[in-house]
Parts: structure tokens; C-alpha cells; sequence
């Protein structure tokens, strides 16, 4: 079950209220990147992968945490109802569905991170997973980034960024581009969209 896109948004304006912080525009620019590719993706609901663009990240809504963000987000969505939008927070960061490939502090208790593996592996991805987690990796707080730039902002500041996670994301684009038959950036107007 999801919220609807007017409930989505109440969630994450009363969530940056907490914690205000970058994040909030981040989701909203992962949002649009994620209905503008799902809208030209055969057999995806546009408006669905807003709402998943939007909450992805809603576990910061509890504070400044880098893993525990995703426990967080997962129980708060379990919490309302919202299993789909839980399924997202909890595998928007994982692209190839491994902890160890997470990029920050594993600042989460044992039972949060046994949350998080065992959630991970009772979970085959969908194209929904994969959207959001490649639109995860375009979204700035300020609008759509190069996700090669952004990676590479990335590894500058934690000092790593795994070859295999990079590589995946190369594979997602190129994925949604043949689903979409167009260029990735043209369709979530990297030139020109902006918060």
C-alpha cells in the first residue's frame, strides 16, 4: 500500500520539520527524476514512483543517522500501512541488495542492522527498487547531477565508493535508457530542472 502523492508530501514536509536538512529537496528532485523515467518506462505508474522518490529517504525524519536512516524509514512507513513505500526505504541503498556495500556510519543497533539483512533477503527487486535507487543517485538538493559527478562526490567525502555499487549504477541507466528508448538526462531535464 501507498499514500497518496498529497499524503506523501504532508509525510515529508512534517519529516524536514524534524530534521531539517538538504535531504527533503533531494527527495523531491528524486521524485520528479523517478515519474519523469517511470512515465516512459512500459508497464510502470508514474505517479507511484513519485511517492517512492519522495519517502525513500523519510527516515531522517528521526534525526542525523547514516544506516539507521534506512531502519528508521522502513519501520515509520511499516508503522502507517505503507509496505510499499517501507520496501523502498529500505532498498534505495543498496543497489546489488548487500549491507556491506553501504557508503557511511553503520550507526544501528544489532537488531536494526538484522532488520536490514534479513528485510534485504526476503526481497527479489523490481523496477521500482532499481528506479529509486538510480535516481537516488542523480538527485541533488538543488536539482538533477551528473551521476558519475555525483559518485565521485561521494567517494571524495567518505573516501570509498565500491566498484561494484558504481558499476551497478552505470548498468541501472543504461537499463531504464533501452526501457525508455531515450537519453536518461534528457528525460529528467538535467539542463533544466531545478528546486
Amino acid at each position: 500500500m501507498l499514500p497518496t502523492k498529497e499524503e506523501a508530501q504532508r509525510l515529508l514536509g512534517e519529516a524536514e520539520a524534524c530534521n531539517p536538512g538538504p535531504w527533503g529537496n533531494h527527495s523531491r528532485v528524486a521524485a520528479h527524476c523517478a515519474r519523469a523515467i517511470a512515465s516512459r518506462s512500459p508497464g510502470m505508474d508514474g505517479e507511484k514512483a513519485y511517492v517512492l522518490g519522495l519517502l525513500h529517504d523519510i527516515g531522517r525524519k528521526f534525526g542525523v543517522r547514516h544506516l539507521g536512516h534506512v531502519s528508521d524509514g522502513y519501520s515509520y512507513m511499516l508503522s502507517l500501512g505503507y509496505d510499499e513505500a517501507a520496501r523502498i526505504c529500505l532498498t534505495h541503498s543498496f543497489n546489488n541488495g548487500r549491507l556491506e556495500e553501504y557508503i557511511g556510519k553503520q550507526d544501528v543497533s544489532e537488531e536494526e542492522r538484522r532488520l536490514i539483512v534479513d528485510g534485504l533477503a526476503s526481497i527479489e527487486m523490481d523496477d521500482y527498487d532499481r528506479l529509486i535507487q538510480l535516481c537516488d543517485s542523480l538527485a541533488g538538493a538543488e536539482g538533477v547531477l551528473d551521476m558519475e559527478a555525483r559518485m565521485g562526490d561521494v567517494k571524495a567525502r567518505y573516501g570509498m565508493y565500491p566498484q561494484a555499487k558504481w558499476d551497478k549504477n552505470i548498468q541501472l541507466k543504461a537499463y531504464f535508457e533501452e526501457k525508455m528508448g531515450m537519453d536518461l538526462y534528457q528525460v529528467v531535464e538535467k539542463e533544466t530542472f531545478g528546486l
